[in-house]
């Protein structure tokens, strides 16, 4: 039974309303995505610890007006944060994000170093740039299972069909249909999870396309000043594994790596136990 108190709310800002909410009890720590989907994915125990805010960006968020190349840039997205933040209160605190939103944490603790105490990253590969995704392919074709494969092309069947049918939703479904690369389970259904979850695909395909594609992880690393977490999943085929993220750290700057063996994308969810308390002992 839940015993916390869940504060639901939004900002509305250059056209755009951003969602929030704020769930559990303790220290905040902010989770940057949807503020429908991804407390979902959270567990119970961990509200008991902290305070989560789940906080939308622009491509979760309902729109008054098309979308422009501006509302895709890291450095709008910070700065959405950042109003989300003051709208908030929030003076000093934890930050967190899981897959591309892990940029945005990244961008964000670069950025707002006055804010960040320390950051997260969750399943989030060292950019997606055509050398780590061609890495991460490789890993694909020559360690994953016959049956995981044979799974991915019957899913991808049907996405295709349901892009067809419902474009507006084809982040969601592409979501879906890559489950076999997604989940330490390849038939996990994690339609639920997307239940009223609304995108804005010129965002998204502006973010996961290009974005991400040209975010430089040398720079963030050497100018993050705040600890990190980089956490990631052994079973995780939809981004660069762990192992490409180390040749890019400073010498000077040691972030602390975090490997959950029975998990994929999601280890917050697919190995809560053991993701909470490495996450907990990190942020104390």
């Amino acid at each position: 039974m839940e015993n916390y108190h869940i504060v639901q709310g939004c900002i509305h800002r250059d056209g755009y309303t951003l969602g929030y909410s704020i769930e559990g009890e303790g220290e905040p720590l902010l989770i940057i995505g949807s503020h429908v989907f991804y407390p979902r994915t959270f567990s119970a125990g961990l509200r008991s610890k902290r305070k989560l805010i789940f906080i939308d960006h622009r491509g979760f968020a309902q729109a008054g007006r098309r979308a422009e190349a501006r509302d895709c840039s890291l450095e709008t997205i910070t700065g959405d944060i950042s109003a989300m933040c003051s709208a908030l209160g929030l003076s000093r605190l934890d930050v967190l994000g899981h897959s591309g939103h892990g940029y945005m944490a990244l961008e964000f603790a670069r950025r707002r170093p006055d804010l960040v105490r320390k950051t997260v990253v969750v399943a989030t590969g060292p950019s997606h740039s055509p050398e780590h995704m061609a890495y991460g392919e490789r890993i694909w074709n020559m360690l994953a299972a016959p049956d995981r494969k044979h799974r991915l092309a019957h899913d991808l069947a049907r996405m295709a069909a349901k892009i067809e049918a419902e474009p507006q939703k084809r982040f969601i479904w592409m979501c879906l249909g890559l489950a076999a690369r997604s989940w330490f389970d390849p038939c996990f259904d994690a339609s639920e999870l997307w239940q009223g979850v609304h995108v804005n695909m010129p965002v998204f395909d502006s973010l996961w396309g290009e974005v991400f594609r040209d975010f430089d992880p040398v720079a963030a690393l050497q100018e993050i000043q705040a600890p990190l977490l980089i956490c990631m999943g052994r079973h995780d085929h939809l981004v660069a594994p762990l192992e490409t993220w180390l040749p890019l750290i400073p010498a000077n700057r040691q972030p602390a790596f975090a490997l959950f063996e029975r998990s994929a994308h999601a280890p917050q969810l697919e190995e809560a136990e053991l993701f909470d308390e490495t996450l907990l002992n990190f942020l104390a």
